[in-house]
């Protein structure tokens, strides 16, 4: 039986923005899975938004290849590539592109000629399944943050899109907002199988996925479930990220002899830490 294709796949793919600088990307490498939630960590300067702008083919490899389902992604195929792949970026004013939200859900399905009534009911549907349902006269201006983010989701929902691609989407947003986003995500990939691919700085809402990249200076210098990367406090530390204190109290009891012993401990600690 053949195997299936990954849903996206990296291959030795290695990018700079000016040629007298260092590269922004070398020879980076991976794959996701079809339904996988991947979150690409790093600090500013990682590389991490490079990863997202050559996904949509905003910027080309200058090395290596993308594919989707074994498609390479070219000029040719870059067109039907995006059909397929919504992003959600970090400045919500940025966003939201309608005169209210209505029309924001609406705008990538006329772009699509959908027809008007099958559009309308994707209007209600969607806005339902972000609970924006009571919101769909109101201008932009009296939106919260999360609120922004949630109809940018549900116009990337109503055409369809197999990938969600969110670049520091929530970096913006306040405690309240950022957790609204967290729980929708959640929500679509469990009920939409959806791929999610979550550019971020935040191991806090990387914890939540299904497997981790950690970028540094434009080379990946770890991967794998979230679990075994966080274990790793050097390689934390030297990326630059900030530990959430749950986290930070389940990796000092990892790291005791005595307290480490206690499996259902140790699992506790960790199930604590995912609810934070």
């Amino acid at each position: 039986m053949k195997k299936e294709e990954p849903m996206i796949t990296f291959e030795n793919v290695t990018f700079k923005y000016n040629m007298n600088e260092p590269y922004a990307l070398e020879n980076v490498s991976f794959q996701v899975e079809d339904g996988q939630w991947l979150s690409i960590l790093g600090h500013n300067g990682s590389g991490k938004s490079t990863i997202a702008k050559l996904l949509i083919g905003l910027l080309e490899a200058q090395q290596g290849s993308i594919y989707y389902n074994g498609v390479k992604l070219t000029e040719d195929t870059v067109d039907a590539v995006r059909k397929n792949v919504g992003i959600v970026f970090q400045n919500p004013d940025n966003q939201f592109v309608g005169y209210n939200v209505r029309y924001d859900i609406a705008f990538g399905m006329e772009n699509h000629q959908i027809p008007r009534k099958e559009m309308l009911e994707k209007i209600q549907e969607f806005s339902t399944k972000v609970d924006m349902q009571d919101f769909l006269d109101r201008e932009p201006q009296t939106l919260s943050g999360g609120q922004k983010q949630r109809v940018a989701i549900a116009g990337i929902l109503a055409l369809n899109c197999d990938i969600i691609i969110l670049d520091e989407a929530t970096s913006m947003l306040d405690p309240e907002g950022t957790k609204e986003i967290t729980d929708l995500i959640i929500d679509i990939k469990e009920k939409y199988n959806k791929t999610i691919i979550m550019i971020t700085h935040d191991l806090a809402l990387a914890n939540r996925s299904d497997y981790i990249l950690v970028l540094k200076n434009g080379h990946v210098i770890k991967e794998g479930k979230p679990k075994d990367v966080f274990i790793d406090r050097e390689l934390l530390k030297s990326s630059n990220l900030d530990v959430p204190f749950s986290l930070r109290f389940y990796l000092e009891a990892k790291h005791s002899d005595i307290l480490n012993k206690d499996e259902r401990l140790m699992e506790a600690l960790w199930e604590y830490h995912l609810k934070k």
